[in-house]
């Protein structure tokens, strides 16, 4: 097995690449409905690839469901570095995470793969540089923005980028699977099926990293933690009316679970060892070795 940690890779250090390369980078987001169904009332035309997200901005007469289509496709990066606390931390170390664990002509997944940052972030780890990289998305318009973006970095010319929907997808010889805040949005009680496929194409020692949106069982506290995740969200510069209508959009579309409920499920389908790497504030990624 491969538990021990090999001395620590590089840091990707995702906030010094959006400032040299005029946008942010994404990263994954959950399989989602077409673009042709998407919030009513916006304009598609106007919003340009790599913007600022101001989606929310205007009142709006039938937001409908939160989905990841072209508007969203456009300014993902700009959504969630300003909506994710430690966002930034999760991709960078995603890539020394899978540097610890990558096997030679094995395949690394990501899984909901957006724009491709995580991905990114391991093509950058020379101890990757034998595996095969591919992305996984069910939003047309995510997969098209991850070709062209990825594009600028001759690193990621390996990486191989796939519209598919992750539930069904098939998944084999897995050193390192990502999923960073995808699971969420699938329906509960189709993830366990997910997570045992997903543990059935590893081997032992091999790793998978999920990063969430946490609830905690503690009501009082989980209200606590949304107050400040709001807060989090007015100083990135968002408004009020911003933060109330995504909050509506996302009800019933994004369900978080605990942090025992993940680690419950994932010891049950088999994973040997797992737990909380990195939190901050109603947001963590957890590690779970196979």
């Amino acid at each position: 097995m491969r538990d021990e940690p090999r001395a620590p890779q590089a840091l990707l250090c995702f906030a010094n690449l959006v400032l040299s390369h005029d946008h942010a980078m994404p990263e994954d987001h959950p399989d989602t409905p077409s673009a042709d169904n998407a919030n009513a009332g916006r304009s598609r035309e106007t919003v340009q690839a790599g913007g600022r997200d101001q989606l929310f901005a205007s009142p709006l007469s039938d937001q409908g469901l939160f989905r990841f289509d072209a508007s969203v496709a456009s300014v993902f990066p700009d959504m969630i570095n300003r909506s994710v606390p430690g966002y930034a931390t999760v991709v960078g170390m995603t890539g020394t995470l899978a540097a610890q664990h990558a096997r030679p002509d094995s395949q690394i997944y990501d899984l909901g793969c957006s724009w491709g940052a995580s991905l990114l972030s391991a093509a950058r780890e020379p101890a990757c540089d034998r595996c095969a990289l591919i992305g996984i998305d069910n939003s047309e318009a995510m997969v098209e923005q991850a070709g062209i973006y990825l594009g600028e970095f001759p690193e990621a010319a390996r990486i191989q980028l796939r519209h598919a929907d992750v539930l069904n997808t098939p998944l084999e010889n897995a050193s390192v699977v990502i999923m960073n805040y995808t699971l969420q949005f699938i329906p509960i009680h189709e993830r366990e099926t997910l997570l045992r496929r997903i543990r059935e194409a590893m081997m032992p020692g091999d790793v998978f990293i999920l990063s969430e949106k946490l609830t905690l069982a503690d009501q009082r506290l989980n209200e606590y933690l949304i107050d400040l995740h709001h807060e989090f969200k007015r100083q990135q510069g968002y408004s009020d009316l911003e933060i109330a209508q995504k909050r509506q959009a996302l009800e019933d579309v994004l369900v978080p679970e605990t942090r025992e409920a993940h680690v419950a499920r994932l010891h049950a389908v088999g994973f040997s060892r797992c737990d909380v790497w990195f939190q901050c504030l109603n947001f963590a990624s957890l590690i779970a070795i196979a």
